[in-house]
């Protein structure tokens, strides 16, 4: 029998899986805390989703970088981190996060962090990219200190599970078989269970057919509808959502005639609902739907309405912990689509956010979930000063307002105030930020990485350690191609929050519209000549 590190027996990949993650409970707090401890840690940032869902974001294939706010981490003079991607990232994207850390040496910092790169541009999850280079997988595993070590990703599957077996570290993650409470269908089952309203919809189905018939049922339970979302079941950000608009067809609602003529009429009228992803067409949604199945939900209506979020962590003792509150900022022809977030939520609904996540999160630790999980709501204004509000859906994994808020708590070191609801630095002062990843002008194209830190020094859009305000940008490896950048803007109150995310879209759009200067082209030269290891 082969005895692997740790002393785990050649068990099965999922027994051997659980094993090791039997030993977060000596190493998980590192991941969030300064506690000072001497511990290594792999960041994988692998969208390991279905890639013809994710492709539907633009610029998805620099999505790994939203995960370098673990660069932060460093802070920490005892701690080691591997960060891997598909393809190299720019140097200059990499001094950017090591320079936001005060107090450290920059050149101790860039000693205790490894970059590798699996050389891989193709349309496949990092991980899996990795588990097919074993020359890789045995470098990472010989650059760990493997009694130390725990393994940080994106969202966790059967191919994280496999990584974290053959390095023999611990994955901080859910496991994968429980991914299936993080669908559409499996959030809809934990708010039955938890007791927290959510709008009357269908149970998972999985071809077309079957969908029509849902939606009758659901139109013939609430006569009054008017519009429906059909969701694919492993959609993402909203783009695998579209809205199936009831009024047209009203002539066949379910008391005008018979269910067969309802059904029939539901559809006919699919090839002509509103995709929220751009470019989405009837033939590829529904050829999705025998894939990964599709719900039908009732589409919540209100003249003042919101999409706030709670995000929420389960430790390796079972303990749940609330994090963060959001209002969501929602694109798209239908507002389904994350473009960013504001924190922290509405005063006014925030608090009862918290006790509806801590519900759900109980619910998601008695099946064994672990680490982080969102939910997403929406509300709506009943002009009484209350809110009613639905939950919409879970995120077992990190999501869109998972880097913003560690930013913020990583930079800071302060903590959440559980009884308001707001975030606090160390000195006691309230700190708010809009967040996107979604800062998008055509107008942006070309701008290169070192482009980018001309402006931001030249303008002073650098995040001030001294004051805890101002900027931090990722997705910077977006902006040539694709005119998209991210940023997080962090203020003292909402509206200075607001005041400098508006000063940063002002000055990129001046500037991406003036030639750059002699200074800008030569310190550009300079940086490529030094980079390629010459002297001047």
């Amino acid at each position: 029998m082969q005895i692997l590190d740790h002393g785990i027996t050649h068990l099965n990949t999922s027994d051997r899986f659980h094993q090791l993650q039997l030993m977060l409970r000596d190493r998980w707090r590192t991941i969030d805390m300064f506690d000072h401890s001497d511990a290594d840690i792999l960041v994988v940032p692998s969208l390991s989703l279905d890639q013809r869902e994710i492709e539907k974001v633009e610029g998805f294939e620099h999505y790994e970088e939203r995960l370098l706010f673990s660069l932060i981490r460093l802070r920490n003079p005892r701690t080691r981190l591997i960060y891997v991607t598909s393809k190299p990232l720019h140097p200059s994207i990499i001094d950017y996060y090591l320079q936001l850390l005060s107090g450290i040496p920059f050149s101790h910092a860039r000693n205790r962090l490894l970059l590798l790169s699996t050389y891989d541009a193709s349309p496949k999850p990092l991980t899996e990219k990795i588990l097919e280079r074993p020359r890789l997988i045995e470098r990472i595993r010989q650059a760990l200190r493997l009694e130390k070590s725990f393994m940080a990703c994106y969202n966790a599957t059967q191919l994280e599970a496999e990584l974290s077996v053959k390095l023999g570290i611990p994955l901080y993650a859910a496991s994968p078989e429980l991914q299936i409470w993080g669908t559409k269908s499996g959030s809809r089952q934990i708010f039955a269970e938890a007791g927290v309203p959510h709008p009357d919809g269908s149970k998972l189905v999985w071809n077309v057919d079957d969908l029509a018939v849902a939606a009758a049922e659901l139109w013939e339970r609430q006569p009054s509808l008017q519009r429906m979302v059909v969701k694919l079941n492993e959609g993402i950000s909203g783009e695998g959502n579209a809205l199936l608009d009831l009024r047209p067809i009203a002539d066949y609602a379910p008391h005008r005639v018979s269910q067969i003529g309802t059904i029939a009429a539901i559809h006919k009228s699919f090839p002509e609902m509103r995709f929220q992803a751009h470019q989405e067409t009837w033939q590829n949604f529904g050829s999705r739907i025998p894939e990964l199945g599709a719900i039908v939900e009732a589409f919540v209506e209100g003249e003042i309405k919101r999409s706030p979020s709670v995000q929420g962590r389960i430790t390796p003792s079972g303990e749940v912990e609330i994090l963060s509150t959001h209002d969501q900022i929602l694109g798209g022809p239908d507002g389904q689509i994350y473009l960013g977030c504001r924190f922290p939520a509405d005063e006014s609904y925030r608090l009862q956010l918290q006790e509806l996540g801590i519900k759900i999160g109980n619910n998601l630790a008695e099946k064994g979930a672990l680490e982080r999980y969102g939910v997403d709501f929406i509300t709506v204004d009943k002009g009484n000063g209350e809110w009613d509000i639905q939950a919409i859906e879970i995120n077992l994994r990190k999501g869109g307002t998972t880097h913003p808020f560690m930013t913020l708590k990583l930079l800071t070191n302060g903590s959440y105030d559980l009884k308001t609801g707001l975030f606090l630095s160390q000195h006691g002062c309230p700190k708010y930020y809009i967040a996107t990843d979604n800062l998008q002008n055509r107008k942006y194209c070309g701008l290169l990485p070192n482009d980018l830190m001309d402006i931001i020094a030249h303008h002073r859009l650098h995040f001030n350690s001294g004051a805890e305000t101002g900027s931090v940008f990722h997705l910077m490896g977006c902006l040539s191609q694709f005119g998209k950048l991210g940023l997080t803007s962090i203020g003292d109150t909402p509206e200075q929050a607001q005041e400098i995310y508006d000063r940063v879209q002002e000055v990129l759009d001046i500037e991406s519209c003036n030639p750059p200067d002699e200074f800008t082209a030569f310190s550009e030269y300079v940086y490529s000549v030094d980079w390629m290891g010459c002297s001047l």
